[in-house]
């Protein structure tokens, strides 16, 4: 039995993303966040003590693997081709949607973003001054991430963009951007979380709060459908809330939805708290 958690703003559901965006309708989404298994995991076990000092990282670094991450190439193929259907058809055509990837998956997100007749925007480079070592000394560090930000209105270039909002904002954080320029695709975000971002717990590939937030800044829409497919740890439900869109988002794994449902009410109850004050 599916197990669901709503609130005013999101409606939450522990199950299989592809069986619960089968009851979303057509043209149903105004924007979505896709941080899809990337495929990886192998049986490789870098590990680092609990309480190891690495200089710019806090917690333990480790990389494990994880079976929701662990899928060959052929799998993962098939997998990407049958998300952006679902794409396809669910997000209108003034709406958009991000996919997260790796060099593991990005390739497979492009050339199925191709073949399905849907337009990549464009290609984002989000680097990460503070990534995690390459502890095998047999390549080099990983140091950044990719995001697809795509649409799919087959042509007509209707999707939604806040250009103004975009360009005047201001990042402290991102020695790229200047308020007032138009937004690169380079992204300088560290990828450390702020403590409240783990206060329930965290999942391996979390994203920092912000970078969601920018996501939503560039095409949010107020009092409009936000999906998350992998809700993971809720970063991206909890920004979307922010925004001031109405979030659905799918979990299969019951620990990460019960971290993404106390993150989603304790947002909630703090925006309420707030519009008591005033």
């Amino acid at each position: 039995m599916t197990k669901v958690f709503e609130t005013e703003n999101a409606r939450l559901e522990l199950a299989d993303a592809f069986l619960g965006m089968q009851t979303i309708p057509d043209n149903g989404i105004d924007l979505a966040i896709i941080d899809p298994p990337y495929g990886a995991s192998t049986k490789a076990n870098w590990s680092l003590p609990a309480n190891h000092s690495l200089n710019g990282f806090g917690g333990q670094w480790k990389l494990a693997d994880h079976d929701w991450d662990n899928i060959t190439g052929y799998e993962a193929w098939k997998f990407t081709v049958a998300l952006l259907e679902e794409m396809k058809r669910i997000i209108k055509p003034t709406g958009s949607f991000w996919v997260h990837a790796t060099y593991h998956n990005a390739g497979f997100v492009n050339v199925a973003c191709q073949m399905l007749g849907l337009e990549i925007i464009n290609e984002v480079v989000w680097f990460k001054r503070n990534a995690f070592p390459n502890l095998s000394g047999r390549r080099l560090t990983a140091s950044h991430e990719t995001i697809y930000w795509v649409h799919t209105g087959q042509g007509r270039r209707e999707y939604r963009f806040n250009y103004e909002e975009t360009k005047q904002a201001r990042f402290p954080e991102d020695l790229l951007k200047q308020p007032g320029k138009q937004l690169r695709t380079v992204w300088d975000i560290p990828n450390n979380k702020r403590r409240e971002e783990a206060r329930y717990g965290s999942h391996p590939t979390q994203k920092p709060l912000r970078l969601s937030e920018r996501l939503l800044l560039i095409s949010g829409l107020k009092q409009g459908q936000l999906l998350v497919p992998f809700l993971g740890s809720g970063t991206e439900a909890v920004a979307g809330i922010k925004y001031g869109m109405n979030v659905i988002g799918f979990e299969n794994d019951s620990v990460f939805f019960d971290i993404a449902c106390q993150r989603v009410r304790e947002v909630e109850d703090s925006l309420t708290a707030q519009i008591t004050l005033l």
